[in-house]
């Protein structure tokens, strides 16, 4: 019934992007809209977005497919904020700072590994995956101290759809199926567990929303593109579906108008059109074109003129070497 009532609704994107093919039109705003510059330069703005967006919201970190077995980590940097994913013996992943609660150094350096412990390398407290004070090198040196009055400090987490979400502020409740809504049985269908981690490659750029507004249109495809995604895609057709703050993107593939002269009943849509998912704030799902996708987390930098993309280049077959 699943695959049925996703075959309808493919069905139904690649017949709208059809009309707009067939009439060289694009859905559209209701109105002519128009942003001030302020929007993307003013400092105070940016710092709000940072503090009020980037550090309150749910934000997609990391892959389930990096973190695969009990006992794997990822350590990573964002917003200048040192973090660990570990996903514990019962599988569950949690998040924490970076930083020994003795005195603050960083546990492990940024990247992705296996351990059953973290041990600080200044003076060797030591947690495991729980984010439990579980060792400190001369203890008995210390009087009477409280491990759990030392527990890493630890961020909202949670695993769903084949990610994992984090909202980086520790005092911050999560509730990412409220956040997610109707949006995560659209992400289910992408299957992203089910993927093989290819390639990672960051990306430095401008500002976050100019460089997120490149992922929300294919105004620029035919140019900037030209060698790449504008051999395979219509430039400036685009069907846009919401889900709340989160949005699902329907490209038409060159091939899009050979569906004019087949019966509907004939159609395989998937051949025709290309989707992108976006999701609010940081997150761009696009390319998923038979055995490849492309994953994109997007990162203010500490300027305002500065951004930080992570690219996970997927597979769907392993990798043979």
């Amino acid at each position: 019934m699943k695959t049925q009532s996703r075959h309808d609704e493919m069905m139904g994107l690649a017949a709208r992007a059809l009309q707009h093919f067939e009439h060289q039109t694009t859905d559209l705003a209701p109105d002519i809209m128009s942003q001030p510059v302020a929007a993307y330069i003013d400092p105070a703005r940016y710092q709000a977005e940072r503090e009020g967006i980037f550090k309150q919201l749910p934000l997609a970190l990391a892959l389930t497919l990096e973190l695969p077995s009990p006992g794997d980590y990822k350590a990573m940097t964002v917003l200048e904020t040192p973090i660990i994913l570990a996903r514990n013996q019962t599988g569950e992943v949690k998040c924490f700072l970076n930083a020994c609660r003795h005195r603050g150094s960083r546990l492990c350096d940024d990247g992705c590994g296996a351990a059953r412990v973290f041990s600080c390398p200044y003076h060797a407290w030591t947690y495991d995956a729980e984010g439990a004070l579980i060792g400190r090198y001369g203890a008995e040196t210390f009087g009477e101290v409280d491990p759990a009055d030392f527990h890493l400090t630890e961020l909202p987490c949670a695993e769903r759809c084949g990610l994992i979400w984090v909202t980086l502020t520790p005092s911050q409740s999560m509730d990412i199926d409220a956040w997610l809504g109707d949006f995560a049985a659209e992400l289910d269908t992408l299957a992203l567990s089910d993927w093989h981690l290819h390639e990672v490659r960051v990306i430095d750029g401008p500002g976050w929303k100019v460089t997120l507004d490149g992922y929300l249109e294919a105004y620029h495809h035919n140019l900037v593109h030209g060698a790449t995604v504008g051999q395979h895609t219509v430039g400036n057709l685009l069907v846009l579906d919401t889900y709340g703050p989160h949005q699902r993107l329907t490209f038409g593939r060159k091939t899009l108008g050979a569906l004019s002269n087949q019966a509907p009943a004939d159609w395989a849509p998937a051949d025709h059109i290309r989707l992108i998912h976006s999701c609010f704030p940081n997150l761009s799902i696009s390319g998923i074109l038979g055995d490849h996708c492309l994953v994109s987390q997007i990162f203010p930098g500490p300027s305002i003129d500065s951004t930080q993309t992570i690219q996970f280049i997927l597979s769907a077959r392993p990798p043979e070497t």
